[in-house]
């Protein structure tokens, strides 16, 4: 298992070759066996194989591709919607429509994603996590049908690769790690945990290819910028307000 983590990689070419179900099953065994607050599983894991409904997500998904060839999509959702309606059928009454919740939920279905993936991975399946799920929440929302307190949080897209990209550079465990206590950065401490990633040859070349002096710059003024970013975020937060999540009553 340590092997299939530090050999984690991101797929985004996939073979046409379905997952046989008895792999599948086993894979989202695994993603339910993954810690949760409470015992509560407060998450739910929509599978879709439909291609009409693949093409739906590829168009919420910004069209890559990837959604379309690979033989199953993995939607992580954050919900509350199963246990609230069990509480309420138990003579409980449930206090979740607020954002503590949304959050609580939320790290559920990260935490069975990740599972999900190092399962998938030990059985030779690529996988790629979609950054998009949350920027068009509502739109993903609205294909696979979630109601009330069920919210799209990530999503995997799951198959055979076809491809076999290098590992993805990572800072060194020091530049995240801290003993005891936060020990905040100097700026030898950034410049020394940034060298090897800002010196990497792939590094100068998106440089040069975007026309930037530094990486950061890629990264705020092409990637993630802050317009951006402020857009997302106040539809987001306005989609969970609309899932029953922000109530912030007294």
């Amino acid at each position: 298992m340590l092997e299939t983590i530090l050999n984690h990689r991101s797929i985004r070419k996939y073979k046409n070759t379905s997952i046989n179900d008895n792999i599948l099953n086993k894979v989202l065994d695994a993603a339910v066996r993954a810690s949760t607050t409470g015992n509560m599983q407060v998450y739910s894991i929509v599978v879709t194989k439909d291609t009409e409904i693949k093409n739906k997500l590829w168009e919420c998904h910004f069209k890559q591709d990837m959604v379309k060839q690979a033989p199953v999509v993995l939607t992580f959702c954050a919900d509350f919607n199963r246990f609230n309606k069990w509480c309420e059928q138990r003579k409980a009454v449930p206090g979740y429509d607020n954002f503590l919740s949304f959050y609580t939920a939320s790290i559920d279905a990260l935490l069975a994603a990740q599972n999900a993936t190092l399962a998938a991975e030990d059985f030779g399946l690529g996988v790629c996590y979609l950054g998009t799920t949350t920027y068009m929440a509502e739109k993903i929302s609205e294909t696979l049908d979630l109601p009330a307190h069920v919210v799209p949080v990530t999503t995997l897209v799951v198959g055979y690769p076809n491809e076999k990209p290098g590992l993805t550079d990572r800072l060194p465990v020091e530049g995240v790690v801290h003993a005891e206590k936060y020990k905040d950065y100097s700026q030898q401490d950034i410049d020394n945990i940034y060298k090897e990633k800002e010196s990497l040859e792939f590094t100068q070349e998106l440089i040069k290819e975007n026309n930037t002096e530094t990486l950061a710059q890629i990264f705020t003024d092409k990637r993630y910028i802050k317009k951006d970013n402020i857009a997302f975020s106040k539809s987001f937060l306005e989609f969970i307000q609309n899932k029953g999540f922000m109530n912030h009553e007294d």
